[in-house]
């Protein structure tokens, strides 16, 4: 549309600057035509048809004869007066004098097939460049309002046909992540805006069954496994209380029961996980209470636990999301801070706008920034940029940022001077 408006512009007073100055010549022509009819030429001279007198000569008309001016406007700027002696003396001729904006054209008069004298006669420029001037900017003027409007126009246009594409490319993806049960179900495939439905309400329906197909699988998985883990860890306690072992033999059995400690809760938090998915409603709990028992959940291992304290901004904060639910998100990461933890951890519960905040701090080495992301993908380990720790599945952390997500909420890791430092924001009730 700008190509096109200034295309159209630039060909309009192309046009119109031909138009006005062919204009300006057809009257300066008639000019000197009206001027060499009230001529009489008898031999070699040239006599006026009437007397002449200060109204007999046109005020833009100089008459020559032999090259000499018979007769010539009062008060003719001396630039227009030389220049109009010069065309005489090559008549028929035309030029224009810049500096009085005056076009001036000669017509020679002849006298028994030669010439005896000529007219000059003159027309000021000034009023056709000034209708060119303004007729510039008016057109330039109204291309720019032509554009603004088209281009406001198309934009409305555009976003009110895109609408619906956004709403429901907003609904699919919040659906995706919340309520798999939701369709648009607008019927079979009509238009553009109903065959789009469809293909999305059919991407939903897998991603449903896969989705709900992984849940089961975790869940029959980590049910299936508790058992095994049980019964080792019985005998593994048996051994401890009854056997005769050597030191290094109940070091061994102390290993595997924190071994099948970690485990066993890893495998709460998949059943944590697959139980909050398959389900979406969810009630609400006391945050502090939560935090704390999220705290006495991993002291049962049989690693040594650094100090663990709980400070709670303010009593009575609620969070929209069941207690076992918030004590499986918080346990792997308060195990993680335990871990890494030289000698405490700091557990902070404070509400933030419409969530509530728990920030986890420990006094280890903490995490590398280019770590702050990479240590929740399942496998990844957390540690500093030059050492990793070996202990631990790498599993926790990305179990955890999933049950949070699952219950609107996030997990993710922050750089501090202080050591690792980790965020769980969940939706306040």
């Amino acid at each position: 549309m700008a190509v096109l408006l200034t295309a159209l512009t630039v060909a309009f007073n192309l046009v119109l600057s031909d138009r006005l100055y062919a204009e300006a010549t057809s009257a300066v022509q008639a000019r000197a035509s009206a001027g060499l009819a009230g001529l009489d030429v008898t031999g070699n001279r040239i006599q006026l048809s009437d007397a002449p007198d200060e109204r007999s000569i046109d005020p833009q008309v100089w008459i020559f004869q032999a090259g000499a001016p018979l007769e010539q406007p009062r008060g003719a700027p001396p630039a227009n007066t030389s220049v109009a002696a010069a065309l005489a003396r090559v008549a028929p001729a035309r030029r224009d004098v810049g500096a009085t904006h005056t076009r001036l054209y000669a017509v020679p008069v002849a006298q028994a097939g030669r010439s005896v004298g000529a007219v000059v006669a003159g027309v000021s420029l000034r009023p056709y460049q000034q209708t060119q001037r303004t007729a510039l900017v008016a057109s330039i003027v109204l291309a720019l309002a032509v554009f603004l409007a088209v281009a406001f126009s198309a934009r409305w246009l555009i976003s009110k046909a895109l609408t619906p594409v956004a709403r429901m490319t907003r609904q699919a993806a919040e659906w995706s992540e919340r309520d798999l049960d939701r369709r648009f179900a607008l019927g079979g495939p009509r238009d553009e805006l109903t065959q789009l439905a469809a293909t999305l309400d059919k991407l939903l329906d897998r991603l449903a069954s896969s989705l709900r197909h992984e849940q089961r699988l975790s869940a029959e998985l980590s049910h299936e496994l508790r058992t095994p883990l049980a019964s080792i860890a019985a005998d593994a306690q048996f051994a401890l209380r009854h056997t005769d072992v050597s030191e290094q033999g109940r070091a061994s059995l102390e290993n595997i029961l924190a071994s099948t400690g970690r485990m066993a809760r890893t495998l709460d938090t998949l059943i944590a996980a697959a139980r909050a998915q398959l389900d979406p409603h969810r009630g609400s709990s006391d945050a502090a209470g939560c935090a704390g028992a999220a705290i006495d959940a991993g002291r049962s291992s049989a690693i040594e636990d650094p100090h663990t304290s709980l400070h709670v901004a303010s009593p009575g904060i609620r969070v929209a999301v069941e207690q076992d639910l918030v004590e499986r998100i918080l346990a792997p990461i308060i195990e993680n801070a335990r871990r890494h933890a030289v000698t405490s951890v700091e557990l902070s519960v404070a509400r933030a706008g419409a969530d509530v905040s728990f920030t986890i701090v420990d006094d280890g080495a903490g995490v590398a920034s280019d770590c702050l992301e990479t240590i929740f993908e399942p496998g990844r380990r957390a540690g500093t940029a030059a050492t990793a720790v070996a202990t631990g599945a790498g599993l926790g952390l990305a179990l955890a940022r999933r049950l949070a997500r699952s219950a609107a909420g996030d997990v993710y890791a922050t750089a501090s001077d202080r050591g690792g430092c980790f965020t769980v924001r969940l939706p306040a009730a």
